[in-house]
């Protein structure tokens, strides 16, 4: 009887306190169509950006991509258009890809239109956004353009909000390291 309350306790227990998770156990689709399955970039930093097609921000899609293209041996970096503020981004996902590449040379991984807050964020964006995911920080994502670094390991460094550019001395701290 004891070993039966004990088996008992122990799946209470487990279930109540799951395993935490890493970046690398996320799969999202892409833009593309295709899945961007978070475990290949193991080795790599990675920034993650929540980008939007029609905002005041919007030329930082050109920093990120010189960023990519610069750092591709050690970087990756995956945005996540988004449309939680101000009616920013296009509704269809064929309109972003062609904004985005055809109109701003991107090259990087992007996945299709998603929620970063509310009831309704994508999984990545709550793992983000939550310590109790993380383990790292809570952040708030108040605009489109907000960085999250992630170094070759998996684990979440620091959050950036939208005036922080892909070529700031901050960020690229965090990148050069």
């Amino acid at each position: 009887m004891k070993t039966i309350i004990a088996v008992l306790a122990v799946l209470m227990f487990s279930s109540f306190n799951p395993a935490p998770m890493s970046i690398y156990d996320f799969k999202i689709t892409s833009l593309d169509g295709g899945i961007i399955d978070f475990s290949i970039f193991s080795g790599k930093k990675i920034l993650i950006v929540n980008t939007a097609s029609m905002c005041g921000f919007t030329p930082q899609y050109e920093g990120l991509e010189k960023l990519y293209e610069s750092h591709k041996d050690k970087l990756v970096i995956v945005g996540f258009p988004s449309d939680n503020f101000g009616n920013q981004e296009f509704h269809d996902n064929d309109s972003i890809k062609t904004f985005c590449r055809k109109d701003h040379g991107v090259t990087f991984p992007l996945t299709t239109r998603v929620d970063v807050k509310g009831p309704n964020a994508t999984p990545v964006f709550k793992y983000l956004c939550n310590k109790s995911e993380n383990g790292v920080l809570d952040a708030t994502i108040s605009w489109n353009f907000n960085k999250f670094i992630i170094d070759e390991n998996g684990n979440l460094l620091k959050h950036f909000d939208s005036r922080v550019t892909p070529d700031s001395k901050e960020l690229l701290k965090y990148i050069d390291q």
